[in-house]
């Protein structure tokens, strides 16, 4: 049986971020301008702000991925870019990546994590949900970059 482990990124996975993340989006949404300047230049738009990418690996292949960057307030993270292969999706990939990205998330301090989505990703919108995260409403909500997004939720690390 084979293990999902998730490590931190490295420079060599950017094509591999890149491509998982432009699979999901392209079938779903419209790549927007927001995607392409994080998924082409992660350093720049993801790690250099102070925020972290994870890496989920399927015998040894990279097979998802989640990145977390500094959020609204200053000591919220948002969730980003979260995504599973379609073919091996159901293997716990998408359980592995969350687990690793709220302890990720303390170790960098937050005592929040914050994120955006749509509620047509049923599958994504459970595991948020397992994982304790809840749709804010009203005054809760924030401006977004992204045309598809119309779901926001959070989840208190404290």
């Amino acid at each position: 049986m084979s293990v999902v482990t998730v490590r931190d990124y490295r420079p060599d996975d950017a094509i591999a971020f890149r491509d998982l993340n432009l699979a999901w989006v392209e079938a779903f949404f419209t790549v927007e301008a927001e995607d392409r300047a994080q998924l082409e230049d992660p350093q720049t738009h993801i790690l250099n702000p102070g925020g972290a990418i994870l890496m989920a690996e399927l015998d040894g292949e990279a097979v998802g991925t989640v990145g977390l960057v500094p959020g609204h307030d200053e000591d919220t993270l948002e969730l980003i870019k979260m995504s599973a292969r379609s073919d091996v999706q159901g293997k716990g990939i998408g359980r592995a990546l969350m687990d690793a990205a709220i302890a990720k998330a303390r170790d960098m301090g937050a005592s929040a994590i914050w994120l955006e989505t749509n509620t047509k990703l049923a599958a994504a919108l459970a595991l948020y949900r397992k994982s304790g995260f809840r749709e804010l409403s009203g005054d809760e909500l924030t401006a977004t970059p992204y045309d598809r997004c119309n779901c926001q939720m959070i989840l208190d690390l404290s």
